[in-house]
């Protein structure tokens, strides 16, 4: 199927093209242009959406788990049919650089033929001539998805492919930031899933409340902010509905006197700006054992140098803008804040002035622990570093937040780097590397980084409920 990727962008219920009464607008980040009108769903196409997905829950839900399984697969495919295209878009309404939109829309098709390949097993717990006790795997119903806007495509595929595996139907809401790849994902999709198994829609924080009060939703799947998660935590409360919540991070690394400083130096640059730390994993507090902090530090503001920030569509960007306007002024306001309070920038710390949402790559020399800087997720091209001289004392400082989704520990002495791990208060601890990640690996935070699992057989038993039959036969 041929699409224009460049305009028409409409949303897809029961499987069709459905045009909209109101429209916002959709920005280039790195141009602050307007590039799309985006449809903006009312409550009744809300409620459309959902009864659509409804209708379609039986027949899907019934549908042989082989067929289900070749389906998403087949979403798979389909990406890679269009993987240029969806790039292209990707870093027009996102603005990642083209390695950033490679790793993105990668990683979407890996995600849909490899969750393709995982099946809830039949747990036997007894099974005798006369009786036999089973418990198996159940689908919810409907999964109300909703996505953020720095990885707008891939996060939706951790939603869609275990949802649609496990027999769910959908309807998915991304951010109004970045809704354009998934609208044309739903275009894409209309001629490949049944009517009304997924169905795409577009709007602001009332159309997610809508979705997250609907009394026909069973789940919600959420992807964003901490304060976010919590308001939808109370609102599925009325049907309690089932959740699950990846939500933010202040992800600590440790760094022992033993490392290879000039090889660790490019490694943990990536793990802090990747995205232009527009990541919920991103390395946004860096211990440094003092032994070697001097050294590291110069490393790593000379590797800054060399990375080119600037319109991602351009040749030999490196990291592209921030996102959006809101998130641009947080930034510029945590900066802000960071130099009134005397604070030593190794690198950047001030956006130049000009279009676009650009904010340089900034390192900011071991403020105190309690400054802004350091207590609160960025969520934007800065790094503290800081220092420490006693292991006891860092796994305190980096345990000392709300949030617990990652974290990675640095070493030549991997038993001593374990030893740190395992006190380490979040879902997932690389040891000497950060940011790999399989859909066969349980993802999850502590803490206020969320509720529940994504990817593994963990995450796919998220969209389900376990139910036990027990027969007597006697």
């Amino acid at each position: 199927m041929t699409i224009d990727f460049d305009a028409g962008y409409e949303m897809t219920i029961d499987g069709r093209a459905v045009p909209a009464h109101a429209h916002f607008d959709a920005f280039n980040p790195a141009t602050e242009e307007v590039i799309a009108q985006v449809p903006d769903a009312s409550r009744v196409q809300l409620d459309e959406a959902v009864a659509s997905a409804r209708r379609a829950f039986p027949a899907w839900s019934a549908t042989p788990l082989a067929e289900r399984q070749k389906a998403v697969a087949h979403i798979g495919d389909v990406i890679d049919e269009n993987a240029e295209a969806f790039m292209r878009l990707l870093t027009r309404e996102q603005g990642k650089a083209r390695k950033g939109a490679e790793w993105e829309i990668g990683g979407s098709v890996i995600w849909c033929r490899e969750i393709a390949t995982q099946e809830l097993p039949l747990h036997v717990v007894e099974k005798t001539e006369t009786r036999s006790v089973e418990t198996r795997r159940v689908p919810l119903g409907v999964v109300g998805a909703i996505t953020p806007w720095n990885f707008p495509l891939l996060l939706a595929i951790w939603k869609i492919a275990p949802a649609l595996i496990t027999g769910n139907t959908m309807v998915l809401k991304p951010s109004p930031y970045t809704p354009l790849c998934t609208l044309k994902l739903g275009e894409l999709l209309r001629d490949v899933l049944p009517a009304g198994v997924l169905n795409v829609v577009s709007g602001g924080n009332e159309l997610g409340a809508w979705l997250t009060q609907h009394p026909d939703v069973s789940k919600i799947s959420f992807t964003g902010s901490t304060a976010t998660g919590r308001k939808i935590m109370e609102s599925a409360s009325g049907n309690l509905k089932r959740i699950t919540l990846e939500l933010g991070g202040n992800d600590p690394a440790i760094v022992l006197p033993d490392v290879d400083v000039q090889a660790t130096a490019q490694a943990l640059f990536w793990a802090a700006f990747q995205n232009s730390a527009q990541f919920c994993v991103a390395a946004k507090r860096l211990y440094i054992h003092e032994d070697i902090y001097d050294e590291l530090s110069a490393a790593l503001a000379a590797y800054a140098a060399t990375v080119k920030v600037g319109d991602g569509s351009q040749q030999g960007t490196d990291l592209g803008p921030i996102q959006n306007k809101m998130q641009f002024e947080k930034v510029k306001d945590l900066l802000a804040d960071s130099a009134a309070a005397g604070h030593h920038f190794l690198t950047g710390g001030v956006p130049e002035a000009g279009q676009g949402y650009f904010v340089p790559v900034t390192i900011v020399d071991n403020p105190p622990e309690d400054s802004r800087v350091v207590v609160e997720e960025a969520f934007g091209p800065v790094l503290p570093l800081l220092k420490f001289r006693d292991i006891d004392d860092v796994i305190d400082r980096a345990n000392r937040t709300e949030y617990g989704l990652a974290a990675s520990v640095w070493s030549r002495d991997t038993g001593l780097a374990r030893s740190i791990a395992e006190r380490i208060e979040a879902g997932t601890v690389w040891i000497n590397e950060i940011h790999s990640f399989s859909p066969h690996v349980a993802f999850g935070g502590h803490k206020q980084s969320g509720v529940g699992i994504e990817n593994s057989l963990e995450g796919l038993a998220e969209y389900s409920n376990a139910q036990t039959i027990i027969t007597n036969n006697a």
